[in-house]
């Protein structure tokens, strides 16, 4: 159902931000005069802080730090500043550190699940803390200059990826590390280095066994994107690093690990857009052809899988049943700038919000057969900032079998109708006619080895395979030549000229010998009509044809056209 929790009172105050706590227990938001953090079982108090210029919300992995972000600004009284990043202990609401955090970018500490540690970017260096000591630094990383980081999830032993861009020459790079060893130049679990990075994203994967990250630069030189020019890398805790070999030029909108950390979803390319599941050795697994979709989102427990084109498309998504590669529905959400997955694995919201979109402000929840269960718009004058799901621990919700048939409910489904070429006015009292398409529309594939019932061949066996269908198809061309059509009155063969029962007779090379000559003078004089200059013996080949086609046509012996061909060369 959806209702409004009879626990909450909804806050007349304009809210700022607001946040989940990792398990979904605690709720915390500012209304512009005081953070307040409460129970989300029946929304008790559990602290409240008088910081009315909060802007930014977050709760450590156990919910026992609330960090809270400001502007930073300075001021007359205060040249340096104030603090502007605080960290509070739950539920005591003891002041536990403030910290000056100028950019907005990496802003809240990250932490491992078990809290054990906690790193922060500080002046191109990587701070480490442990056991929610923030007074003291308990390791540093410190190379040319660490731009980015990602520490991996789970708990101990903490893995963390740092990016280090290129400059005067040298490539930009990532690198593996394991807390605590982060020093000498074998620390190192994996090194990849790449060119053409004006920034990355770096995402891990769940079990904290590999890292996917996206370089991308800020201008396409070849002018080929407006979007600028993006690369997929691999890397591993095993020190195994790799390329992504993308199939179709254009952006990388999009990529999702699934959360059994098995494979991970790529959309990209030109649109239409192509999507692509790959698996951990960087191979295509499964791709889903193309379409209008910039973003692909994993359910929680990865059963399902929705590929969706927001922003500047039409709202289109596609859901798919991951295991068995089957289409489960395709709605439609036009407008939608916002969409996220329930905990439960059965749901999804989608919203248009502010100041993405300043109208038409709202939110639905979907079941993921496509139907609509509950829709909600704002009231007139008024704007939608944030939609957000509570949170739930791993493994409150078990995967249930998929359905196909929608979920019958009174606002209905919005399944997306076909699409039609356009047709101009002048043509439309006109029947319908077979139009090319703008774009070559490619189907679903399946790529796994043995997908269609064939083994699964090594590198060597598939290199042979492709020679032997090389030696093939050559061949068969050569059978396919054109065969001299028949006389009606056939020449006498001598017995020298008798036809081989073992292959082509000497008298058949000989026509289709001169049938090529005659093609070839032939497209000499298209070339020469077309106003190409040809060289002086391409000139004479050509003056010689004016009388060649009689003696094509009179003679019915091969030999005596032969003779006559040597005669005038």
């Amino acid at each position: 159902t959806c209702e409004q929790h009879a626990a909450f009172q909804r806050d007349p105050r304009v809210c700022r931000c607001f946040t989940f706590s990792r398990d979904g227990t605690l709720f915390s938001w500012c209304n512009g005069q005081s953070v307040t953090v409460v129970k989300s079982s029946d929304s008790s108090i559990v602290a409240t802080f008088d910081l009315p210029k909060t802007a930014l919300l977050e709760f450590s992995p156990l919910g026992g730090v609330l960090v809270t972000w400001q502007p930073y600004t300075k001021s007359p009284d205060s040249p340096q500043g104030d603090a502007n990043l605080q960290l509070f202990e739950l539920p005591s609401g003891r002041l536990i550190k403030a910290l000056y955090q100028k950019k907005v970018d990496l802003w809240c500490p990250s932490w491992s699940d078990d809290e054990k540690i906690a790193v922060r970017s500080v002046n191109n260096e990587l701070h480490f803390y442990e056991n929610n000591d923030f007074n003291t630094i308990a390791n540093k990383l410190h190379m040319q200059k660490v731009s980015d980081f990602a520490l991996s999830p789970g708990g101990q032993p903490s893995k963390v990826a740092v990016y280090v861009p290129g400059s005067k020459g040298a490539p930009s790079f990532v690198r593996l590390y394991q807390y605590p060893v982060l020093g000498g130049p074998t620390a190192a679990l994996a090194n990849k280095s790449f060119f053409k990075a004006d920034k990355v994203t770096m995402q891990w994967n769940k079990k904290a066994s590999a890292v996917l990250v996206t370089a991308s630069t800020e201008v396409d030189k070849t002018g080929a994107s407006y979007y600028g020019e993006q690369t997929l890398h691999y890397l591993a805790v095993n020190g195994e690093t790799a390329l992504v070999q993308l199939p179709k030029n254009g952006p990388i909108y999009d990529v999702a690990w699934s959360p059994t950390s098995s494979e991970f979803c790529v959309v990209y390319g030109f649109m239409p857009a192509k999507a692509t599941i790959f698996n951990l050795k960087c191979d295509p697994v499964f791709d889903f052809g193309t379409g209008p979709r910039n973003a692909a989102y994993y359910s929680p427990q990865g059963h399902i899988l929705v590929l969706a084109g927001f922003g500047n498309l039409r709202g289109q998504m596609e859901v798919w049943d991951v295991k068995k590669y089957k289409q489960v529905s395709k709605p439609q959400a036009p407008d939608a700038t916002h969409f996220s997955w329930c905990p439960d694995g059965e749901h999804v919201v989608t919203a248009t919000c502010s100041p993405r979109l300043r109208v038409s402000n709202g939110f639905k929840i979907w079941h993921y057969t496509g139907s609509v269960l509950h829709k909600w718009e704002v009231a007139a004058g008024s704007e939608l900032w944030e939609v957000c799901w509570q949170n739930f621990a791993d493994g409150s919700f078990p995967e249930r079998p998929i359905r196909y048939q929608a979920t019958p409910t009174e606002l209905g489904t919005t399944q997306a109708a076909p699409t039609q070429a356009y047709r101009p006015p002048a043509l439309r009292h006109l029947p319908a006619a077979a139009s090319s398409k703008l774009h070559e529309e490619e189907p679903p594939q399946n790529m796994r080895p043995g997908a269609s019932g064939e083994k699964a061949l090594s590198k060597t066996a598939l290199k042979n395979q492709r020679k032997r269908e090389a030696k093939k198809a050559a061949k068969q061309e050569a059978k396919s030549e054109p065969e001299p059509e028949p006389s009606s009155d056939p020449a006498p063969v001598s017995n020298s000229q008798s036809a081989s029962t073992c292959g082509e007779s000497e008298t058949d090379k000989k026509i289709r010998n001169l049938k090529k000559k005659l093609k070839a003078i032939e497209e000499l004089k298209e070339q020469q009509a077309s106003g190409k200059v040809l060289q002086k013996n391409q000139v004479t080949f050509v003056q010689f044809h004016i009388s060649l086609p009689v003696y094509v046509e009179t003679t019915k012996e091969p030999s005596d056209l032969q003779n006559q061909l040597d005669k005038r060369q």
